[in-house]
């Protein structure tokens, strides 16, 4: 009896050591574990928010220059082959771009394509729509050594590409220096000053830029102390120079300095070396005499303000005076700054004597094939099918 009431007790103690969980306690537990699990949910969602904040100002803020008033020439060289993520990486790295990924991103969601390998004169002020404009123009292929004051006109250069160029190598506009290529007083007065090369530009119709054709490729001062006007002025008297020797030659052959540089912009575009120059301007030279159209695809892009290599059917028939594809003749004017290589091209061309009517060049190795008939043209157009996609 007694040993039961002490077992029973025992049990008593034991039970009053461990109570049972009542039904109010494990309500408790749960609302705790419920509120923990709020918590963390909050805090993600919190810093989802605060993240995405700061990832969206900073994206933005990537897009913009990398800073507007650095306007210190940074030379960037594009290796062969650069993607646009190692192109990003390259300017983040020369402090160019604020983000090489952003970068990345802004060229892939764009579209933008055909960069070209080179050395490029880039500034810190620049937008990414500059820079990327800037690299699918092309670089030089050897560092320039000396940038600071200085303009560089390349050969086959247009107005309004070179328009481009100005803000990023001088201190001017775009629209400044086009203004300045469309006041006919700046041109008459360049036109007294060098009356043998400004004639016939100054009687031509319907042109698009008075001075295309006489900036002369080469590197200028364009330093602080000197005004656009003498800029441009140092580019009109190279081009004279150039050309003081043969306007007796321009002359006897009978045709104006505008007509010679009009083809000299076209076998700039047209050829490399200047054998295929040389061949090209006899080929033009031909079908002028026979009355033919010169049918130059430079013309067409001129026309349609565009640098893309494939034309449609459509943009052969674009309506305008530049189009020698529907006008015959040489047209208003040049559609470039050509080289001196390509004046002497047309002041001397050859093989005219081989009856040449034709040319195609193939767009993957350079090499530019001739043919008399447009049967043969026909043929070679077929054949370089593949490799001129």
């Amino acid at each position: 009896m007694e040993w039961t009431m002490a077992k029973n007790g025992g049990n008593k103690l034991d039970n009053d050591k461990n109570p049972i969980p009542s039904r109010q306690d494990s309500g408790n537990k749960r609302s705790f574990g419920h509120k923990i699990m709020v918590g963390v949910i909050s805090l993600i969602v919190i810093l989802a928010v605060v993240i995405g904040f700061f990832g969206y100002h900073f994206f933005q803020t990537a897009l913009k220059p990398m800073d507007t008033k650095n306007t210190n020439v940074v030379q960037v060289h594009v290796p062969l082959g650069a993607t646009s993520n190692k192109i990003g990486q390259i300017l983040q790295d020369k402090k160019v771009v604020k983000s090489g990924m952003v970068f990345n991103y802004y060229v892939k969601s764009n579209k933008f394509t055909n960069f070209q390998a080179g050395y490029y004169q880039l500034k810190p002020s620049m937008t990414l729509h500059q820079i990327v404009k800037q690299l699918q123009k092309g670089g030089s292929a050897e560092p320039i050594q000396s940038t600071a004051g200085k303009l560089l006109v390349r050969e086959g250069e247009t107005v309004d590409q070179l328009a481009a160029e100005i803000p990023i190598q001088t201190d001017f506009t775009k629209t400044e220096f086009l203004k300045l290529m469309g006041d006919e007083t700046f041109f008459n007065q360049l036109a007294e000053k060098y009356p043998d090369l400004l004639g016939s530009a100054k009687s031509a119709k319907n042109v698009r830029y008075r001075l295309e054709g006489y900036l002369a490729p080469a590197t200028y001062e364009a330093g602080k102390k000197m005004t656009l006007k003498q800029i441009v002025t140092q580019m009109v008297a190279k081009t004279n120079q150039n050309l003081q020797g043969n306007y007796a030659t321009i002359k006897k052959q009978k045709y104006s300095v505008q007509e010679v540089l009009t083809l000299a912009s076209l076998v700039e575009r047209e050829g490399v070396s200047q054998n295929d120059r040389d061949k090209i301007a006899g080929v033009f030279f031909n079908r002028l005499k026979a009355g033919m159209a010169l049918q130059s695809d430079i013309s067409v892009q001129y026309a349609l303000k565009t640098t893309k290599k494939t034309l449609t059917y459509k943009d052969l028939k674009k309506k305008s005076p530049y189009n020698l594809y529907i006008h015959t003749g040489f047209g208003p004017g040049p559609f470039d700054n050509p080289s001196t290589s390509s004046i002497t091209a047309v002041l001397h061309p050859k093989a005219r004597s081989k009856g040449y009517y034709y040319f195609i060049a193939n767009t993957k190795t350079g090499k530019v094939y001739f043919s008399e008939t447009y049967a043969q043209h026909q043929a070679l157009t077929s054949s370089l099918a593949s490799d001129n996609k």
